[in-house]
């Protein structure tokens, strides 16, 4: 099954790629390797959702927060899909890097940062495993619960 099937069947939409808020851009390829600029939980709609704004261990759930770290993973595919035309040419996932906008005290990132690491690997399967750093920041862009980078190998 392609990468582009395994979204269909999963009811996963890319949308529209978010623009950078910065001086920055969202993707660099440098050879196989594709990295992909942190991306915030933003909706469809281009917008954060009042559950996906604010601090894990204060105002934003478990719950909430894995649902806004896989948003987070769906927009980084949307990068690479806008970049490379298609998801296809995605060897595997090499790495993911979360950031959690949290209490200095909360424990659950790295359930949290789960969220996009098995939308990654029920996207891709078992090229979506991948290494991963998980770091609780004390703020984030917008207020976005969290925010997720990426690293690919492409062909």
């Amino acid at each position: 099954m392609s990468i582009e099937e395994r979204l269909r069947s999963n009811g996963i939409e890319l949308p529209h790629p978010a623009a950078p808020i910065a001086n920055y851009v969202p993707c660099v390829r440098s050879g196989s390797l594709l990295v992909v600029s942190g991306q915030l939980c933003l909706g469809p709609d281009g917008k954060l959702a009042p559950a996906h704004t604010g601090k894990l261990g204060v105002s934003v759930s478990l719950a909430d927060g894995q649902a806004a770290a896989r948003l987070c993973a769906v927009n980084v595919l949307a990068q690479v899909r806008a970049l490379l035309g298609s998801l296809e040419p995605i060897k595997r996932c090499i790495r993911l890097g979360g950031f959690i906008n949290s209490t200095a005290d909360y424990g659950s990132l790295p359930q949290v940062m789960n969220g996009a690491s098995d939308l990654m690997v029920l996207v891709l399967g078992d090229p979506g495993r991948h290494a991963r750093t998980t770091i609780g920041v004390a703020q984030l862009p917008l207020d976005a619960a969290v925010e997720v980078e990426a690293m690919f190998e492409v062909g």
